[in-house]
């Protein structure tokens, strides 16, 4: 299998073999049911569809019911496909923490946390116009000129300026899993992942 969809509980710090303390981060990986399985001769392509979370029952549409009930297990909030899959799995197989190993590389997906509207100096890292000198009373987080005269008589697109920051699709490559406890099907990942606490996230091998 090459990844699961699990949750994000928080961030801790654990100690290493030489007593330096590394920061982490706690996340809820699986137990994950194979709600379906994509073959190349029916779909055109190989691919195990993964369901994760509880959902309301009040919020399942038929469709969504049957779809799960052919696994033999109730609508769940989260659906991924991984393609490729080097593991022979079933329909309604259970997967969890186990296809992971302690001291691998994994990848996480998730959705970094809504900042809303933010200025330049936040959202791009600008340092502002001048110094606090001078009459230059206003200008500290200001972004200064954007465009130029009368020539090309426009802003270029792609202008780094104030706007909505975060709430996007961000991915986090080569986290080591620092532990794995398979009883809560728990992984300790080195570092820090995009989302808030209790947000979904993907993570692949």
């Amino acid at each position: 299998m090459n990844g699961l969809i699990g949750k994000k509980l928080g961030m801790t710090s654990v100690f290493d073999a030489n007593g330096k303390r590394v920061a982490c981060t706690v996340v809820q990986a699986g137990p994950c049911v194979v709600t379906q399985v994509k073959t190349e001769v029916k779909d055109g392509y190989n691919a195990v569809q993964l369901a994760f979370g509880e959902k309301k029952q009040r919020k399942v549409n038929s469709a969504e019911r049957g779809h799960f009930e052919k696994a033999n297990t109730t609508a769940k909030s989260d659906v991924v496909e991984y393609r490729d899959c080097d593991m022979d799995v079933t329909l309604g197989s259970i997967i969890d923490v186990s296809i992971f190993e302690e001291g691998e590389f994994v990848d996480v997906v998730g959705t970094s946390k809504g900042k809303g509207f933010q200025g330049v100096v936040k959202r791009h890292g600008f340092g502002g116009v001048g110094q606090a000198t001078h009459g230059q009373h206003n200008r500290l987080r200001a972004p200064g000129s954007i465009g130029a005269c009368s020539f090309p008589a426009r802003v270029f697109k792609g202008t780094r300026m104030a706007g909505r920051m975060g709430g996007e699709r961000v991915k986090a490559f080569n986290l080591t899993v620092l532990k794995i406890d398979t009883e809560k099907n728990v992984l300790v990942l080195k570092g820090s992942i995009p989302g808030h606490n209790g947000s979904t996230v993907f993570i692949e091998k």
